[in-house]
């Protein structure tokens, strides 16, 4: 079975194999519909045990070769060459072997490809405010680096993300940001709401990549609160009050 997806023009030219996948075609159903890929969701385990096996089928992996880390919003990446027993907590993962399928969940948080296609090194990453303020993007592109990746030849997509005019913060977000560095505060703009402002947070992990001069930055624009028929988010089922959310899962393979 093949799932519909979307596809990064950078990585598709450079004959990366990845997909970011929406929510159709699976077998979840009620607030999960359909192609939930979260495990930390209370969806029944067989129904996301189906999506994620027809995930792996679209990348051409075998479904033990789908690896999707335990995510904690870290700035953690770990190198993997294996498939493994325990899912490791981090946020990143990095492969030179063929055959594995890297993933990542989201459901407004940042889902980052990577792959330099010269070396025949690819990553992904999960950069949610935390991850990507903290480093997780450059972890990404260190661990690749080990294994002989240059940023020099590397191609970065972002996949859907929740959007700048979707995205409203409370005053200590905002200070967080420019505690950091006061050059944060551009990646935010007034909110009708008193003391509140909207954070683009596309743009924030643009500018983190920039920053870290890879070949390329890609940014598919897609805002996973305002598309509701392709996407899950995190957000909107908060201001719905829904009981729970699917989670969208984006990955490569080399």
């Amino acid at each position: 079975m093949s799932l519909p997806v979307i596809q990064s023009p950078t990585l598709a030219a450079a004959g990366v194999k990845h997909a970011f996948f929406t929510r159709n075609g699976g077998v979840s159903e009620g607030v999960y519909a359909t192609l939930n890929g979260g495990v930390g969701s209370s969806d029944a385990r067989e129904n996301v045990a189906e999506n994620k096996r027809r995930m792996a089928e679209t990348l051409g992996v075998s479904a033990e070769r789908f690896l999707v880390p335990f995510q904690i919003h870290s700035a953690d990446c770990f190198a993997v060459d294996a498939p493994w027993t325990d899912r490791p907590r981090c946020d990143g993962l990095a492969t030179t072997t063929p055959g594995l399928a890297l993933g990542v969940t989201g459901a407004d948080c940042g889902m980052i490809l990577f792959s330099d296609p010269k070396a025949a090194v690819v990553g992904a990453c999960h950069a949610g405010w935390k991850g990507a303020l903290t480093g997780v993007i450059e972890s990404t592109l260190a661990a690749m680096e080990k294994l002989g990746a240059r940023r020099a030849e590397t191609i970065v997509a972002l996949g859907p993300t929740i959007g700048p005019k979707s995205y409203e913060v409370g005053p200590e977000f905002f200070a967080q940001f420019v505690a950091q560095s006061p050059e944060h505060a551009r990646f935010f703009s007034p909110s009708v709401k008193a003391e509140h402002k909207m954070f683009d947070l596309p743009a924030f992990i643009g500018f983190r990549v920039e920053q870290a001069r890879v070949a390329t930055f890609e940014n598919l624009a897609l805002d996973t609160y305002a598309d509701e028929a392709r996407f899950y988010s995190y957000r909107r089922t908060t201001h719905r009050k829904e009981p729970d959310y699917g989670r969208l899962v984006s990955a490569v393979a080399l």
